[in-house]
């Protein structure tokens, strides 16, 4: 009986992560895995930024692992499990460990390496081979394999030894017709006749088959141990024992070794089925990460995929959700944005609340199910409040999210004051990124009717390290549209103390759509909005309210 390994559940955001996002997935991962003993494994769906960095090589925590995407994989399939079998056992060991576990196809491996694979068919093609009487030889079959097969005793001989030259004849005529038709080398199948037996062995035969358990006579005995003649006696009678011995042959001789079509457990399920379109086996062998034999899977087995299970936090936007995310399962989202465009294929757990920060919700639920925050875990959500808020001065703070992050410092340890500045000054540091890591470590795109934008956005405790930041940025806004295919950009240089946020756009109209939006005069050449520091409350509702109309 299989039994099916234990489903992870992904905790992730938006692809291009914030601090909010990174502790957020971080936090409701430990809590989901506390509440019900399962296992959630907290990810980033992008780089992290310097302030989220800094965040957490302060409370000594590893970053979640990126998730490039959630398409079916190879490994989300129901594979079938299968041992496989050595090159040397005989094509009835075979057929008789395929019916009893009632598969088609059999894995021939070696230190769990794929040698090769033996079907229904090629045991078929076995049974039709059997006017080849050389075929045991060329195919170096083992004495035992010649005893299993014929359910025989093995009387004189090696049954490690090896038939390796000859053909299977039947000495059903007299010693004198026998010696027309039988070589050196041969493998005899006879009955009790003394004299037919006494003629192989003076023809030198390499083995004596005799049938219905005829008693071998010490004479017999005594010279084919001397010639090292392999006699092995079998119940069946001649008939049954000419049908049954090509049985005995080693898999390895029919089984299909080259060009193998072959899967990772990494492989996408999209390829997959281009492949198997074009081929018509029933199975196809998956191997791991090391190369070794893990299972079978079949076209049949495509279709009861078991779909990636994700919980989505710190947004609801398809266009910021992690490559692939209509092919997961979405089990819940908790988040404190507006509705956005993602849809699921059934009911999910929806928790959205007009906070200023995920992490506040996260908080909520802790306390909600009666599960302690630890010191670490209050660290990383107070750290993301004090992110998402601006130290409480975004429109967006509420009283929920101030009184959340008191509560966590206290727990924590935390001069917030303190703490907030030393993130800012390490997201604002940004000397050694390029214009592109720069630009995109807080980027988000949304659409309003036909447009696609995106806003990026750089906070940092005063406006001299705003003005490095724009120096690097000025001329990068045309390429960063182009790449994204968006018809407008925008980036907001937020000073956090003044209050305040410088806008740089780029894209037909992206000027004209702020002055209108703001109120600004057209004059304007230094967009400069004061009282602006939240993206999504301040910026994006008048920009979208414009583009619509």
């Amino acid at each position: 009986m299989e039994h099916k390994k234990a489903r992870k559940t992904y905790v992730v955001g938006h692809r291009n992560p914030d601090t909010d996002s990174i502790c957020s997935a971080i936090a409701y991962a430990h809590l989901k895995e506390e509440i019900t003993g399962e296992e959630f494994s907290a990810r980033r769906a992008g780089e992290l930024n310097e302030e989220t960095a800094y965040v957490l090589r302060k409370f000594q925590v590893s970053p979640p692992s990126y998730l490039s995407n959630v398409h079916l994989q190879v490994k989300d399939l129901d594979i079938h499990k299968v041992e496989g079998i050595p090159e040397h056992i005989s094509i009835k060991e075979a057929w008789e460990k395929m019916k009893e576990l009632n598969i088609k196809t059999m894995p021939i491996t070696r230190n769990r390496k794929l040698e090769g694979l033996i079907s229904t068919g090629d045991i078929a093609t076995s049974y039709m081979d059997v006017y080849d009487s050389r075929a045991l030889s060329r195919a170096r079959t083992q004495y035992r394999n010649i005893v299993s097969t014929l359910n025989g005793t093995l009387v004189t001989g090696n049954d490690h030894g090896y038939f390796l030259n000859g053909k299977v004849v039947i000495a059903a005529s007299s010693p004198d017709l026998m010696e027309n038709f039988m070589e050196k080398d041969d493998l005899v199948i006879l009955g009790n006749r003394y004299e037919s037996q006494l003629c192989a062995i003076e023809m030198d035969a390499s083995c004596l088959v005799i049938c219905q358990n005829s008693e071998v006579s010490k004479t017999i005995r005594k010279m084919a141990e001397e010639r090292e003649i392999v006699v092995i006696v079998t119940p069946y009678d001649t008939f049954t024992a000419a049908r049954l011995i090509n049985q005995s042959i080693p898999v390895k001789y029919f089984m299909s070794r080259e060009n193998l079509e072959t899967f990772r457990l990494n492989d996408y399920v999209d390829e997959v089925k281009e492949v198997m379109a074009k081929k018509k086996y029933r199975d196809f062998p998956v191997l791991d990460k090391k190369g070794h034999f893990y299972g079978f899977i079949s076209r049949r087995r495509l279709i009861s995929s078991r779909k990636k299970q994700v919980i989505l936090v710190d947004h609801n936007e398809k266009s910021q959700a992690v490559d692939g995310i209509e092919e997961a399962e979405i089990l819940e989202i908790i988040d404190h944005h507006r509705l956005g465009s993602l849809e699921t294929m059934g009911p999910v757990y929806f928790r959205n609340q007009p906070v200023g920060c995920t992490a506040t919700i996260i908080y909520q639920m802790y306390q909600e199910n009666g599960v302690e925050v630890d010191k670490t875990t209050a660290a990383l959500l107070c750290s993301a409040i004090l992110s998402d808020t601006l130290l409480f001065r975004s429109p967006t703070c509420t009283m929920v999210d101030k009184a959340a992050a008191e509560a966590l410092a206290r727990i924590a340890g935390l001069d917030m004051e303190e703490h907030a500045r030393e993130m800012f000054r390490a997201g604002s540091s940004l000397g050694s990124k390029t214009p592109e890591e720069i630009f995109f470590q807080d980027f988000k795109v949304f659409s309003a009717g036909d447009t696609m934008f995106g806003v990026g956005q750089i906070n940092a405790m005063g406006a001299e390290e705003l003005e490095h930041v724009k120096e690097k940025l000025a001329g990068y806004l045309p390429e960063a549209r182009v790449n994204q295919g968006m018809q407008m950009v925008f980036i907001m240089l937020t000073d956090i103390l003044e209050e305040s946020t410088e806008l740089l756009c780029d894209g037909e109209g992206a000027r004209e759509a702020v002055l209108e939006a703001f109120g600004l005069p057209e004059e304007t050449e230094r967009i400069l909005l004061k009282g602006v520091v939240s993206r999504k409350k301040q910026l994006i509702p008048p920009l979208v309210n414009y583009l619509q109309q």
